[in-house]
């Protein structure tokens, strides 16, 4: 194995000396490590300047992308500005990807940031895979390039080095390097979606420098993947939620902080007619809660998800003057690193005279704050073109994990978008294919993999106008089939609204040529601990054909979806994976709403398929017993009297639980009582 030579500069007779030690990490952030070998081609990118390269082979050619599922945005964290990925996918580019078309491995050295978004939901190491190639999907690899030891989760800037097989594509070239006859899509660097090759599946991932190259490039994986320990600290505390209510004059373990630029006036009688509150008010941008007693943990715990919820008042005097109001920045370490939301997360204030209580929800907030002197803080809010007063405010921690708060929200009923309570967005859209109803949903773009035909189906004496997916009669290589159905002029409202409930029906025709087909909603987006990413349904959710000749409904609930689409926009739901080609002919989407006069309103209730519970009756002496499984919930006996004018109505009986079975004990008695089991 060849091993570089490795200069340092040492005071002997003012000379340089070198050495040819072997070296393993951990090594600096901000040099190369030690194990590099100069004479190996390299391509890299490194976010905030620094590390000249060690020879002409290495060149800064990478670009980190930004976009659609692939999003990422400066963030800085440890005294370094790197990029965070707020999408799913870190993609990169490299100018000269040509280079790697004979290279039967590719080493992938990273700058991470040691923290959570290394591992999996449970803390654990997890793999990580790298997408080479393109579409179609035949000629697209995803190896996996290794994993990250969970020492590494040290709140410290780390080298990680991956080494992937770059393999051969069904037309004997490598996967990255060269494109085939058959690429599509965006490939303008070798790899899908702009990009040459992509980091899968890495929400919250924050990385410095990333650099390809030959295998050996930077020394062997076991050399470089060695980390510092991270600092001790007391764990996280049981508590999830603080605040302070102004109006009310009670605090739960939080003060309004007023000092430097974030000085505040107290104001009486604020509010409209009927709903007066003390108020706290900026003097100037500033508006800021410091923690009191480290109650919800302390700068060494690990960011966390934070979710903010505020009571202001949307003074008439707003009206048509671009104040906006919202957090503004936060702390992203305990050493002074600080990020910033996004200005279009903030509340662009109407002048409508009323209270508004709404949530933001924040990802990896440090609770050393923004400006909280002694005091620990969540994120620090603005108020712009206008003071904003403010009569209550509250903070909770979203704990993961083995914590014993973990998945708790306790700030549940506090939305993100108060208008999801109001009747402003519609709840209900339509396509019916047969009957030419384009209610605000239609058929999406077809192309790539999901490649669609609409044309006509189903039973003699029942033909309709369906889609389906082309299969081979559109693009070769495509072993993947989907149908994917665009929501038209925001019809559900807009993608800033917190994750839906949504009710699916479709209609299908249930073709005995295809028996054993299935289907089901696939990847939709979603929000996870503050972050879009993308979500899977798992395969509890498909429907298989029977061939009945017939057309069928199917029905199912996604409790989290955001209307941001996938490969479809510039809305969308789920997009359906199809193992044939199976035709729908109408996709009908209700949100079920979670407050105001629609909470709990499903307009496709009428879909949902009807349960067959069996009913067992007995006599057990004087009595007569009713059972039904226990497993179907919500169930009650009615009884009535006569069937040829039948008065339904609920026995009066307790349900009692016996083994797994639900049993209803009623008396006998003289008179004729017909029973049934609803829903």
């Amino acid at each position: 194995m060849k091993t570089s030579c490795v200069f340092v500069l040492a005071a002997l007779c003012g000379g340089v000396a070198t050495s040819c030690l072997a070296q393993t990490g951990p090594f600096d952030p901000d040099q190369w490590p030690a194990t590099v070998d100069s004479s190996k081609v390299v391509h890299y990118v490194v976010t905030d300047g620094g590390l000249e390269p060690p020879d002409v082979y290495w060149v800064e050619n990478l670009n980190i992308l930004t976009g659609g599922d692939q999003v990422t945005e400066d963030f800085s964290i440890g005294g370094h500005t790197g990029k965070k990925v707020t999408g799913s996918f870190l993609n990169v580019a490299d100018a000269d990807y040509w280079q790697w078309a004979d290279e039967e491995f590719i080493d992938i050295l990273v700058q991470v940031y040691g923290d959570a978004a290394l591992f999996n939901a449970q803390g654990q190491p997890r793999d990580f895979n790298f997408l080479i190639g393109t579409l179609p999907p035949t000629y697209l690899s995803a190896p996996v390039g290794g994993q990250i030891p969970i020492d590494a989760k040290n709140k410290r800037w780390n080298w990680v080095l991956f080494r992937i097989p770059n393999g051969i594509r069904p037309d004997g070239e490598r996967f990255c390097g060269s494109l085939s006859a058959a690429a599509q899509g965006n490939t303008g660097a070798g790899g899908v979606n702009g990009g040459t090759i992509r980091m899968e599946s890495v929400p919250g991932l924050i990385v410095r420098v990333i650099a390809f190259g030959q295998e050996g490039a930077f020394g062997p994986p076991e050399d470089i993947n060695k980390f510092l320990p991270a600092e001790t600290c007391d764990p996280e505390p049981e508590t999830n939620l603080a605040g302070i209510d102004v109006a009310a004059a009670t605090s739960n373990h939080m003060q309004v902080l007023n000092d430097g630029d974030q000085t505040v006036t107290y104001a009486e009688d604020v509010g409209p007619a009927g709903d007066k509150r003390r108020a706290v008010v900026p003097d100037g941008l500033y508006l800021n809660f410091g923690i009191t007693d480290n109650y919800l943990g302390l700068p060494c715990n690990d960011p966390r998800t934070v979710k903010v919820c505020v009571d202001f008042y949307d003074d008439p005097a707003f009206a048509g003057l671009g104040v906006v109001f919202g957090p503004e920045a936060y702390a992203t370490d305990a050493a002074g690193g600080i990020g910033f939301v996004a200005a279009a997360n903030r509340h662009t204030m109407e002048g409508s005279g009323v209270w508004i209580r709404r949530s933001w929800t924040v990802p990896a907030v440090n609770l050393k704050g923004v400006n909280a002197g002694a005091l620990t803080a969540g994120p620090r809010f603005i108020s712009e073109n206008g003071q904003v007063a403010v009569s209550r405010f509250e903070l909770a921690i979203l704990r993961v994990g083995d914590h014993p708060l973990a998945g708790q929200d306790p700030l549940e009923t506090c939305y993100e978008d108060p208008n999801i309570c109001t009747d402003k967005y519609g709840s209900f859209v339509e396509l019916d294919l047969a009957q030419g109803i384009k209610n605000g949903l239609d058929v999406g773009n077809s192309g790539g993999d999901q490649e669609m035909i609409v044309a006509e189906a189903g039973p003699a004496g029942d033909i309709r106008m369906a889609v389906r997916p082309a299969r081979e009669d559109g693009s070769p290589g495509f072993t993947h089939q989907y149908l994917n159905f665009a929501i038209l002029d925001q019809a559900l409202g807009p993608n800033s609204q917190p994750p839906a409930r949504l009710a699916i029906c479709v209609t299908y025709y249930d073709d005995p040529a295809l028996v054993g087909a299935n289907f089901k909603p696939d990847v939709y987006q979603t929000v996870r601990n503050g972050v879009l990413t993308l979500a899977f349904p798992d395969n509890s959710y498909l429907v298989t054909l029977e061939g009945t000749d017939t057309w069928r409904t199917a029905y199912w609930e996604i409790p989290d979806m955001k209307f941001n689409g996938v490969n479809q926009g510039p809305q969308a739901a789920a997009r359906f994976t199809v193992s044939d080609k199976v035709f729908f002919t109408s996709v009908k989407y209700a949100v079920i709403r979670p407050c105001g006069p629609n909470a709990g309103v499903n307009l496709l209730e009428s879909c949902k398929p009807v349960l067959e519970v069996p009913l067992a009756i007995e006599r057990v002496g004087t009595n007569v017993t009713l059972s039904w499984p226990a497993a179907a919930t919500g169930f009650a006996v009615q009884g009535t009297s006569s069937l040829a004018a039948p008065d339904w109505a609920v026995v009066n009986a307790t349900v009692e639980v016996s083994g797994d079975r639900n049993v209803v004990t009623l008396p006998t008695s003289g008179a004729t009582m017909f029973l049934r089991l609803v829903k």
